[in-house]
């Protein structure tokens, strides 16, 4: 009878750490991928929240503010007074459109310290053993 029931040939100790710590260390990364994201969701969430409340309350005070002006000037300089307000919220609205957009353009990159870690990484990694 022959005796086959050797056990498979199991993995090497040093290869199953490095392959350990490779797995370990993804998930590290992948965790701080997915914590970084949360945080720039909640900051995102939070900011649009408070902008449209202060765009509503904005409005509504511009809208009181108009009928306001046009009754006072509306024996005398009906037409000019709209005009002016009308020029005043224009420049407004452009003044806000070009901060918005300076805004964006030099917002921080949303993955920045993941990206550095996994570099570091990749750093070690390249390094040649003695």
């Amino acid at each position: 009878m022959s005796n086959d029931t050797q056990a498979p040939h199991p993995m090497h100790g040093p290869l199953r750490r490095i392959i350990g710590s490779v797995v370990a260390l993804l998930h590290t990364r992948i965790e701080l991928l997915g914590i970084e994201l949360a945080e720039e969701k909640e900051r995102l969430l939070g900011a649009l929240f408070a902008g449209l409340a202060a765009m509503l309350l904005a409005m509504m005070a511009l809208i009181t503010l108009t009928v306001l002006i046009a009754i006072s000037f509306w024996d005398t300089y009906r037409w000019q007074s709209l005009l002016v307000m009308t020029l005043i919220y224009a420049l407004g609205a452009v003044g806000c459109a070009w901060k918005v957009r300076s805004g964006l353009r030099q917002a921080p990159f949303i993955f920045r310290d993941s990206l550095a870690e996994f570099e570091k990484d990749r750093a070690i990694f390249k390094k040649p053993t003695p």
